[in-house]
């Protein structure tokens, strides 16, 4: 039979008061004797319960502005002792230490107030030391002591003390001494990035990672494998943050594939004018960029219809009703923007299963500047992918210099490129994308799946022209041999634009000039894996 612990003893410390009254309420019903610090104190004296300081049992008052409060043997003593430990009896007798049963502490908010915007120094002031210390000191000696780190266990506790006449049960005490072991771990790694952040560490000895559950999913890629979704609680904006308007349940898939919408989404500000981009797979099926997002939307779709089915849809301004109606036109899984009008909401609600997000353009790129990728028995961790085409560092390599149409097209198929699978060829005219080759072991195949996306394009629309004839032609790495160039010349491109370096470019310049084609090399590549 499990070791029942009778609650006598509880001390209260939160910085998150919600539901505190309600649980002290159950609390003095059953006699518990309740010691609590600072504000925790306050409010509970407050509402009419009978409260011991923390600085009766310790001698000392709080000082150092509240650094210095709960860390003293009266505190961990009675929380630490092994109660059948002839030893530890008799020192806590000696020293006068009374046993503290239960322990409810939440702490410092830090993830907030980074959050915030606040300043260096008001952020290292919510860098909680006594709830932590006291929180690992309950949850190890949990064969005795009950730890509660979390308002959504207040109810639990409340169960558990009903059913066992005010004890609680070991196991019940085991559970929550790895919730609350958990907590200081996610709350030290928070700490431990933000302050990464701001030493401009690159490398540091050891990394850790932090977040925060926030749901279960019915499954991941497949059904038979279980699946959640944590968040990094420091970050505002990406899709850890967005907020569900509508629709069912996220998916795994869902969830990767809004993240590859938004990560390409953000790549245009409104000053780009409207965008719109579709992706399935976690790969764009269509990007467009144009006065407004009805436009946008159509440019995009066109580029690859039969992939859009089903696909996510993001835009980077706000959805009125005329927008709402052109993408419903088409089954889509998700739609993300940064704001939606109550006519497009109304609009989309007739599509109930679809899932409808908001989510505000990264804000806060300092905190998600690091790629965190699992391996087996490992982690690759790298920068993100964020370094900005530079002006300075784009050279014409052939005779003839684009024209300003499509110097704009290369930007265009340029950025859209940096968020398609390697192997990557992106075509692109009048800002939008007409053929996207993705993820395929040779650049020479990319190249000619996109040339017959473009193809498939030309016939569903009637086209008595190829829609990469006079199009830009973006590559995410160089290409090896020209091969790979003289498919794009067969398609149609006018322009190229790739990260050049190859032994062989000269080779490739020089099956350019022979076509008239205008290139530019980057010389920066953008592999994504």
């Amino acid at each position: 039979m499990e070791k029942l612990i009778k609650i006598k003893r509880a001390l209260i410390s939160v910085s998150n008061k919600a539901g505190i009254l309600e649980l002290a309420q159950e609390l003095k019903e059953r006699s518990v004797e309740i010691v609590s610090t600072g504000g925790s104190a306050s409010m509970l004296r407050d509402a009419g319960f009978n409260v011991k300081e923390v600085s009766e049992l310790t001698g000392f008052p709080e000082m150092m502005d509240g650094r210095l409060k709960t860390l003293h043997p009266s505190v961990h003593g009675g929380l630490l002792a092994v109660r059948d430990e002839k030893s530890h009896l008799e020192a806590m007798e000696a020293h006068k230490i009374k046993e503290i049963d239960l322990l409810i502490v939440n702490l410092y908010p830090f993830a907030e107030t980074v959050k915030s915007g606040a300043d260096y120094n008001h952020c290292i002031e919510n860098i909680d030391i006594g709830g932590p210390a006291m929180i690992r000191a309950a949850a190890k000696n949990f064969k005795y002591v009950t730890t509660v780190v979390d308002s959504q266990d207040y109810g639990d506790l409340i169960d558990e003390l009903n059913v066992n006449n005010g004890c609680t049960s070991y196991t019940f005490r085991q559970k929550l001494s790895q919730n609350a072991f958990s907590l200081t771990a996610n709350y030290d790694a928070m700490v431990s990035t933000w302050m990464l952040e701001q030493a401009g560490h690159i490398q540091p000895r050891r990394l850790s990672f932090s977040a925060a559950l926030s749901q279960n999913l019915r499954y991941g890629e497949n059904p038979h494998q279980s699946a959640s979704f944590y968040v990094d609680e420091n970050i505002n904006s990406g899709i850890g943050a967005a907020y569900q308007v509508q629709g069912k349940e996220l998916s795994y898939n869902n969830i990767n594939d809004a993240d590859a919408a938004l990560e390409l989404v953000n790549e245009f500000t409104e000053s780009d004018r409207a965008a719109a981009v579709i992706i399935k797979h976690a790969n764009p099926c269509g990007v467009g960029v144009a006065n407004n997002l009805v436009e946008a939307y159509k440019a995009a779709l066109q580029c690859d219809t039969t992939s859009a089915f089903g696909g996510i849809v993001a835009v980077n301004q706000i959805i009125d009703e005329e927008s709402a109606r052109e993408i419903t036109k088409v089954f889509t899984e998700v739609v993300i923007a940064p704001g939606i009008t109550e006519g497009g909401r109304k609009v989309f609600s007739s599509k109930s299963n679809l899932r409808l997000l908001t989510a505000e353009r990264s804000t806060n790129l300092a905190c998600q500047s690091k790629v965190i990728r699992h391996v087996s028995g490992g982690y690759l961790v790298q920068d993100k992918d964020r370094k900005p085409l530079s002006q300075n560092s784009l050279r014409v390599v052939t005779q003839r210099n684009p024209t300003d149409s499509e110097f704009q097209d290369m930007l265009f198929a340029w950025k859209v490129a940096k968020h398609v699978k390697s192997n990557a060829i992106v075509y692109a005219k009048d800002l939008c994308t007409v053929g996207i080759g993705a993820g395929q072991m040779s650049r020479v195949d990319s190249c000619m799946i996109a040339a017959k996306k473009a193809e498939d394009m030309a016939k569903a629309q009637g086209l008595d022209e190829l829609p990469t004839q006079g199009s830009a032609l973006a590559s995410d790495a160089f290409f090896p041999f020209a091969d790979g160039l003289e498919a794009a010349i067969e398609a149609g491109a006018s322009s190229i634009i790739q990260p050049g370096g190859s032994i062989k470019d000269n080779e490739v310049i020089d099956a350019a000039n022979e076509a008239g084609l205008a290139m530019i090399f980057t010389g920066m590549r953008h592999f994504k894996h």
